[in-house]
């Protein structure tokens, strides 16, 4: 199994005194150069005027900004503890017992518009950059990240289940193949929510609820190598509680998990239906 995250927008910083970035440590070394450039581009550019413009980011997040000049050398600790949003929380990553916590590291990656790809064990500082933005000497990351990207997880996903729970922006980065001689098996999951009989795609609560499933998948005893083994997965969830509204107290229940085919070349989606 192949599982794909997209990085929390929010990083928590290393504690002080932790070791520094190794950028030859980090999985898929054959990406260092590529994040040798990404990294030199955003500590110029952060350096600017104007660089939360430039990077797309609210003036608030200033102090972020500027954090990106000197990242080399600031403290570095597991994207398991750096990455720390919804959907984290929510398949509680960091505090994976022994088992499932060697899963992750063998499936899990997390993309990024600055290392590409990193694994759960690997240390990063925190930093700020989607890989919508555009850097200079370098452009769009999606499409800088591409080809790399393509040559590298071609080879490893080919005849495995890639689980896909990544944003729109991340898939420009990299898709699997689904035909010829790197065939994977490719699943993105898609969260709906049941009202009066009407179901509707879900984008506030849907990053938690992948994070739920990412976490069953991690922690299960066996492992998932088919899409019929992620849909199963899921619908061992089936009746469970995926969280409780912030505000009116109203519990959403996973009700239905369906695996859907797609169009050819496309992910098949593995719907989840929430009420």
């Amino acid at each position: 199994m192949m599982l794909l995250l997209p990085p929390s927008e929010g990083k928590t910083p290393a504690p002080d005194g932790a070791a520094p970035l190794d950028l030859n440590a980090l999985a898929h070394p054959e990406l260092t150069a590529r994040r040798e450039q990404v990294l030199s581009g955003l500590a110029k550019v952060s350096a600017q005027p104007g660089a939360t413009s430039a990077l797309g980011v609210s003036d608030g997040l200033a102090d972020e900004v500027a954090r990106n000049t000197a990242l080399r050398e600031a403290p570095a600790a597991r994207a398991a503890e750096v990455y720390t949003g919804v959907l984290y929380a929510a398949a509680g990553l960091a505090t994976l017992p022994d088992g499932a916590a060697r899963r992750a590291q063998e499936s899990v990656l997390t993309f990024s518009g600055l290392w590409g790809v990193v694994a759960p064990g690997d240390r990063i500082p925190a930093y700020r950059l989607s890989m919508g933005v555009g850097l200079p000497d370098v452009g769009r990351l999606a499409t800088f990240w591409k080809p790399a990207l393509t040559e590298v997880l071609d080879a490893r996903a080919a005849g495995d289940v890639v689980v896909d729970c990544r944003s729109a922006t991340y898939v420009a980065a990299w898709r699997p193949r689904t035909t010829g001689a790197a065939a994977a098996e490719w699943v993105e999951v898609r969260v709906l929510r049941e009202t009066d009989g009407k179901r509707t795609v879900v984008s506030h609560n849907a990053k938690h609820t992948r994070g739920v499933l990412a976490g069953h998948l991690l922690r299960r005893e066996a492992e998932a190598r088919t899409s019929e083994d992620v849909l199963k997965a899921a619908q061992e969830l089936v009746g469970s509680v995926m969280l409780t509204e912030i505000g009116s107290g109203k519990d959403q229940t996973l009700i239905e998990a369906n695996l859907l085919d797609g169009k050819p070349r496309g992910p098949r989606t593995l719907e989840l239906v929430l009420a």
